[in-house]
């Protein structure tokens, strides 16, 4: 008769000793596909950022002016009494859409209404790609927008780009006129011209990267809503800041942070500063340029690229 030869299987000790090597391999592998991954993320934030450049170039080619920060009636008597914010609150990124393959949505959204009216709900929480970073660990679709006691005030579609108001923040001040206090490209009824920029536009910072830390849109600013971080627990020093933050951020500094000035991703981690996933931030030029700006670029560069029109020499040795 036949004999069974022995059936051949690993032994215990060597499934172990290749489950660990599988493992060694793994923890090596694992930090360059994730640098490879964060390379790719970073490029279609830049990409998506040169979108919106080349979009906010072909409205002042319309226009003869960039659109406004966002648009707000200070008259008006349900206007906010601390920020003089008022209807009907649309921000550059709406004015936008037409001239970003959003022009249906552009079409259906009554702009004669406020962005937070409820006829227009539906198309303001529209999720649009081109406003997004897919590396942004807040990539839900929409967000609410509350007040300080916690009231839903609206909906809006999140975004992860915000435009630069210069070195203060004029929404801290109670002013009819954002002008006033602004030195940058954006803020509430702004109506700046290329021609403004007397920096130059290679010089001058127009759009960021804001995500991780609070919630932005492309939608406009509710008056009396306040842009609180997302996570209080990891960012325990971070305070909630005015309505205007949800679509605008500032570089310093600021007469009440005692002459903090913040670079994108810098520790201070506002609700009104650029940050992102990455060590640093993409930033969009008022010549269209993309630049990854690190924290730890110069503080008074970084202040001087938030202006228009200071006079500051710049050189691109600083960036």
């Amino acid at each position: 008769m036949r004999k069974n030869s022995p059936r051949s299987a690993f032994s215990l000790i060597e499934l172990l000793v290749v489950v660990a090597i599988m493992g060694t391999l793994m923890a090596l592998l694992l930090p360059a596909v994730q640098r490879v991954r964060a390379a790719a993320d970073s490029m279609v934030t830049a990409s998506n950022l040169r979108q919106i450049g080349i979009a906010l170039h072909a409205f002042h080619h319309d226009y003869g002016r960039l659109p406004p920060g966002y648009e707000g009636d200070s008259t008006h008597p349900d206007r906010d009494p601390e920020t003089f914010d008022g209807p009907n609150g649309w921000a550059w990124g709406s004015f936008l859409l037409r001239y970003l393959e959003a022009d249906p949505l552009h079409r259906q959204i009554n702009f004669d209404l406020p962005c937070w009216h409820p006829a227009n709900a539906h198309m303001v929480s529209r999720s649009l790609k081109v406003f997004l970073n897919p590396a942004a660990p807040n990539y839900e679709p929409t967000f609410e927008v509350k007040d300080e006691a916690g009231n839903v005030l609206a909906v809006f579609a999140t975004a992860h780009f915000a435009a630069n108001a210069g070195t203060d923040e004029p929404w801290a001040y109670a002013i009819e006129d954002h002008g006033t206090v602004a030195d940058g490209p954006f803020y509430r009824n702004s109506r700046v011209r290329l021609a403004d920029i007397l920096d130059g536009t290679s010089h001058t910072v127009f759009i960021g990267e804001h995500s991780v830390i609070s919630n932005k849109t492309w939608v406009g600013v509710v008056p009396g809503a306040s842009v609180a971080p997302i996570n209080p627990g990891r960012f325990p020093f971070t305070e909630p800041d005015a309505a205007a933050t949800l679509v605008l951020v500032h570089s310093g500094p600021a007469p009440g942070e005692l002459d903090t000035i913040h670079p994108p991703n810098y520790p201070t981690c506002h609700v009104c500063q650029m940050y992102s996933p990455f060590q640093g931030a993409n930033v969009l030029f008022g010549d269209n340029s993309v630049r990854f700006i690190s924290p730890r670029i110069n503080v008074n560069v970084w202040a001087a690229m938030a202006t228009i029109n200071r006079g500051e020499l710049i050189d691109d040795s600083d960036f």
